[in-house]
């Protein structure tokens, strides 16, 4: 009996190639199916007439998997895959630990498994029999959701500001499926590089306290709400960064419609939703120019402090908002 081979390292879902056996594991729904989707894609580029054939692992029936990998007359090229494998039938883990073990030419194999500890004996096969192993876990730190949001831009030939990266990561970063929805649609409906603005045009009304509610209620001149909200986001893990690049948006909208007054422009012209530009026209009758370049002046002084240049990252924003209440009221 020959040696075990030694399989490799857990690939990312977007680094997998074709592989007689393929593992995609991993709780991530989003991202497993798009290792699958990938693989049948490579697939069909390298022969269109290729047949692929998807088995549900939960009404698996005995000797399935050997029938449609079995050879044909002329060794077409064939992927076979295994779907919800943490849910199969006791003959679908058996039929994968025997097919592990003489894989059938021209076919690629993928077994999607969920997570948890169901088919581990399988699971292992595959390993021993060197599967590749793509890895399709949660995305739990803000980090990996922003490179994967990036990663979604850059592969539509786009990019966004910092600021807008992270004011779409705190609308829509709790679901993944989501944020890669949310960066298809900005894709879609804009050109050039995405802003802070637009993310908040679109997704700034599904956030719960966040920094564009803080914004709304400093702007309005609201202080004690401002700070409230500010504390409750704070709490609940929202970074200083994107309420500071929130207040910033509420500014220079405040701005482009005072600047404009008076001289015929309008929402498309500012770049601007209509309503936006409606609300920033009440708003302004309690703002003077000088509380304006005041409120500014606050928010980039709190911009440097939370990016690095000050101790107190939630002491800046704190004050930062407070001033733009103050200038608001003035």
């Amino acid at each position: 009996m020959p040696p075990a081979r030694r399989a490799p390292s857990a690939l990312a879902w977007d680094q997998v190639e074709l592989a007689p056996l393929v593992l995609v594991h991993g709780s991530e729904s989003l991202l497993a199916e798009r290792a699958v989707d990938g693989l049948v894609a490579q697939a069909r580029a390298r022969d269109p007439e290729v047949e692929v054939t998807r088995l549900e692992a939960a009404s698996y029936l005995p000797g399935r998997l050997r029938v449609v990998a079995s050879p044909s007359l002329f060794d077409e090229p064939r992927v076979v895959v295994v779907e919800d494998f943490q849910s199969g039938t006791e003959a679908a883990l058996d039929d994968v630990v025997a097919y592990a073990a003489d894989p059938a030419p021209e076919v690629v194999l993928v077994v999607r498994h969920g997570g948890g500890v169901r088919g581990k004996k399988a699971l292992d096969a595959l390993r021993a029999a060197g599967a590749v192993q793509v890895a399709c876990d949660p995305l739990k730190k803000d980090a990996d959701k922003l490179a994967f949001a990036g990663a979604e831009l850059r592969r539509a030939g786009r990019r966004a500001e910092p600021a807008a990266m992270r004011a779409l990561l705190e609308a829509c970063g709790a679901d993944l499926r989501e944020l890669a929805a949310a960066c298809q649609q900005l894709v879609a409906d804009s050109t050039g590089p995405i802003s802070a603005e637009l993310v908040a045009r679109y997704y700034g009304g599904r956030v719960e306290a966040t920094g564009f509610k803080v914004a709304d209620a400093a702007a309005e001149g609201r202080a004690g709400d401002a700070v409230a909200l500010l504390r409750h986001a704070l709490a609940t893990g929202t970074d200083p960064v994107p309420l500071v690049a929130a207040l910033a948006v509420r500014l220079r909208t405040l701005a482009k419609v005072a600047a404009a007054r008076g001289r015929g422009m309008d929402a498309r012209d500012l770049g601007l939703a209509p309503w936006q530009v409606d609300k920033a026209r009440r708003e302004l009758a309690s703002w003077t120019p000088e509380g304006l370049a005041a409120a500014i002046t606050a928010v980039a002084q709190a911009d440097a402090e939370v990016k690095g240049a000050g101790r107190d990252p939630v002491f800046a924003v704190e004050r930062a908002v407070l001033r733009i209440a103050r200038a608001a009221r003035d």
